[in-house]
């Protein structure tokens, strides 16, 4: 494995290398020395690149993972398949359906694996969510709202520039979309989208951004991406036909909820609720999962048409948005 770029989230794909056998960490590449030298403390017989080009023609790798910002992967998931290297990528897994398919076209030419790094559909309050709805504890699910935010002034790196991240429904819709489509297996009927710029006028991401995804069933989720919430809304509440689920961020995290679980409640059609125990989910279970199915042909649970059309939502909601809200029918592989 190779890392193209080296944060937060290439350090925790190198943890993840270390912890799976059948994968090595045999490449990094970085601008920064000192994002290299990070890398080097997990993996120190890494060899170390600061040109990506470089890293891609070494031939030390089989597969990279692309952590660049939005705006790059499509480029640099070209550029590594055509060297006939498999690919994983972060999220979004492009900004553009046009750019997904031609990807996924690209790949299957060339018998070579694309995916995307769902992580958060591996997150502990989601498992145990969805794990939850699986057993019919809730019985039918036929609304789903989930949300993160609160009010603070964004950050100035590329995560809130529109034009590098795809906007504040690319930013973290990208994960919780992708959540929604694991719960909801309905057909999409329409998307409607809204984004709002109303406070902080030093970045170009909305600073309070929806999406609306309306099912054929009549069945409705929501997801809402939000710094300008006073009062932070759970971050799930879901009504099913023999119950509900409320996902409450955890009061003792700060201002850091986004990446703590949250506190998971059923509540019963008798008044009555529990917090559930979490489940407990096997770390780094998406690189395990990536591994048997590279050695095995075992089947991955996480597929690049979903993370597609992921963003076929998001390009539906942003149009949307530019219409004040109009449903928009995004075209979806997923029947």
């Amino acid at each position: 494995m190779g890392l193209l770029a080296y944060g937060a989230i290439g350090d925790e794909h190198n943890k993840a290398v270390q912890s799976t056998s059948s994968m090595t960490l045999a490449a990094v590449c970085d601008p920064n020395p000192d994002r290299l030298a990070a890398a080097l403390l997990l993996s120190p017989d890494a060899r170390t690149f600061s040109d990506a080009n470089e890293m891609l023609d070494s031939g030390e790798i089989d597969l990279v993972v692309v952590s660049t910002p939005p705006n790059s992967h499509y480029d640099w998931a070209k550029k590594a398949l055509t060297r006939g290297l498999h690919v994983v990528l972060e999220k979004p897994m492009a900004l553009t359906t046009d750019e997904c398919d031609e990807l996924m076209a690209l790949a299957a030419a060339s018998d070579l694996t694309l995916v995307v790094y769902q992580n958060r559909r591996y997150d502990q309050d989601f498992v145990t969510i969805k794990s939850l709805i699986d057993s019919g504890a809730i019985g039918e699910v036929f609304h789903y709202e989930s949300f993160v935010g609160g009010y603070s002034k964004p950050c100035s790196f590329w995560h809130s520039d529109a034009a590098v991240s795809g906007g504040a429904i690319f930013d973290w819709g990208s994960h919780f979309i992708d959540q929604i489509l694991a719960i909801v297996p309905a057909q999409v009927a329409h998307v409607s989208g809204l984004n709002q710029k109303r406070v902080w006028d030093h970045v170009t991401n909305a600073d309070h951004a929806q999406v609306t995804i309306t099912f054929k069933d009549a069945s409705q989720a929501s997801f809402t991406n939000s710094d300008l919430a006073a009062a932070r809304k759970p971050k799930y509440f879901i009504l099913g036909t023999q119950g509900a689920i409320v996902g409450n961020w955890d009061p003792a995290a700060g201002d850091s909820v986004a990446d703590l679980p949250a506190i998971i409640t059923v509540n019963r059609v008798d008044g009555s609720s529990e917090i559930i125990e979490p489940v407990q989910v096997a770390p780094f279970a998406f690189h395990q999962s990536l591994a048997q199915f590279l050695e095995r042909g075992t089947e991955m649970s996480v597929v690049a048409s979903q993370s597609r059309d992921v963003v076929a939502i998001m390009q539906a909601a942003e149009e949307s948005a530019l219409a004040n809200g109009m449903p928009i029918v995004p075209e979806l592989l997923r029947s």
